[in-house]
């Protein structure tokens, strides 16, 4: 089974108040310090995206979508900074119904950003409507939103091949079936949900986790096949440490350890 205690062990011993404020969210609702939020909302853009570390002062669909995740955690996501950013992946749509990095961070975004390339848009058009998902309408909304969702979908549908799977990334899977799952094309989530399940078992600690967590966001219940599958592969993978190894390296260990905390809370 899961070490729940000694993953919260883990995030008090290793992470910084950021991350123990999220972990204080998940566990309790616990509202995090005015100077935390502010921490973790700091860089913003004026045009209310965040730039990525390799992307100077240029807003990023990629890293605006990791930094409201982190907002997510904290109970932030109805503040104005993530409201923002939120607004800002809307107008970012492309009239395809898809969304790409821009133009100018071709050759210096990583390979899951890279303008230009249509595995990196279907990665990046599954994240940003994911979390359109998440953060919902604003007040006021006059069905933009829910229609920026479906045409997302939609271009994520018809990518689809037979089997199931998806000329992307392997993220651009989970997401996109939180996605379709989320608007009830239970179908075509029920396909994708299988060729991820064939996955899962040689699936990275971190991969595993940001899968369960996307699913649960969207409602999936816990006892879902999938998911059952996907808690027993953290059971695997879990270190000694109590704490999850992250694919970027030891600084974000943290963060995966938190995101399998949130999928298993």
């Amino acid at each position: 089974m899961v070490d729940l205690d000694a993953a919260i062990g883990y995030v008090v011993a290793h992470g910084d108040d950021v991350d123990r404020a999220r972990l204080a969210w998940l566990r309790t609702s616990q509202a995090p310090p005015a100077d935390v939020l502010d921490k973790a909302e700091i860089g913003q853009v004026s045009g209310g995206g965040w730039p990525a570390y390799w992307g100077a002062d240029i807003p990023s669909v990629d890293a605006t979508c990791f930094r409201l995740a982190e907002l997510d955690d904290l109970g932030a996501i109805n503040r104005p900074a993530a409201r923002k950013a939120l607004a800002w992946l809307g107008r970012s749509q492309r009239p395809d119904g898809m969304w790409e990095e821009d133009s100018s961070l071709a050759g210096i975004a990583p390979p899951w950003a890279q303008p230009g390339d249509d595995e990196a848009k279907l990665y990046l058009t599954t994240n940003a409507a994911f979390w359109l998902v998440v953060g919902g309408p604003d007040l006021g909304d006059n069905g933009d939103h829910a229609m920026r969702i479906a045409r997302a979908a939609e271009a994520f549908r018809a990518s689809l091949r037979s089997d199931g799977s998806w000329p992307s990334f392997l993220v651009a899977g989970w997401l996109g079936c939180a996605l379709l799952y989320h608007l009830g094309w239970f179908y075509e989530s029920a396909q994708i949900q299988v060729a991820l399940a064939d996955r899962v078992p040689e699936m990275s600690a971190a991969d595993t986790a940001a899968l369960f967590a996307a699913l649960r966001r969207v409602g999936m219940s816990t006892e879902d096949w999938l998911l059952t599958a996907a808690r027993r592969r953290l059971t695997e993978t879990q270190r000694r440490d109590g704490g999850w190894e992250s694919d970027d390296g030891d600084q974000f260990n943290v963060h995966t350890t938190l995101t399998a905390i949130r999928a298993l809370r």
